[in-house]
């Protein structure tokens, strides 16, 4: 047998006990998601809110308290998240937001929120529906729309 066939051999015998490895570990990440989102479901209360300001800043810049820096690993400390400046009641406070609902959050508005602890899960409009504004366009898909591709 030719050397080359006995490395292509190896190379798809690893790449094949790589993609297995994968495979078990999301099915392991998957269920542990799950656990978290029903201990969220669980501890949520939806609470009227001022939103003052959002942006996607670090955690240790964002102004948490101590302790939730103290709990988050360090890897995602550096990592940006989706942060919100909120009112609750005379309180301002500094929540986090969830990734998936972030855009729909509008600025300067009041707002019937899902939070459970310092997670803002869900968001609704407390005065009928959320505006929410919309992207600016890239540069790119302002020159297919000229050309008329779009």
């Amino acid at each position: 047998m030719p050397t080359y066939a006995i490395v292509l051999i190896i190379v798809a015998v690893v790449l094949l006990a790589a993609v297995v490895v994968l495979y078990f570990l999301g099915k392991k990440t998957q269920k542990k998601k799950e656990e978290q989102d029903a201990q969220i479901a669980a501890a949520s209360q939806t609470i009227s809110m001022l939103i003052i300001d959002k942006k996607k800043m670090r955690m240790k810049d964002a102004g948490l308290p101590t302790n939730i820096l103290a709990q988050t690993p360090k890897l995602l400390r550096n990592s940006k998240m989706p942060i919100v400046k909120v009112k609750v009641g005379p309180k301002v406070m500094t929540m986090i937001a969830d990734a998936a609902i972030y855009d729909q959050i509008p600025i300067k508005k009041e707002v019937k929120a899902t939070v459970s602890g310092l997670y803002i899960t869900g968001v609704r409009g407390l005065r009928g529906p959320i505006e929410t504004p919309q992207k600016k366009k890239s540069f790119f898909s302002k020159l297919q729309e000229k050309a008329g591709m779009k």
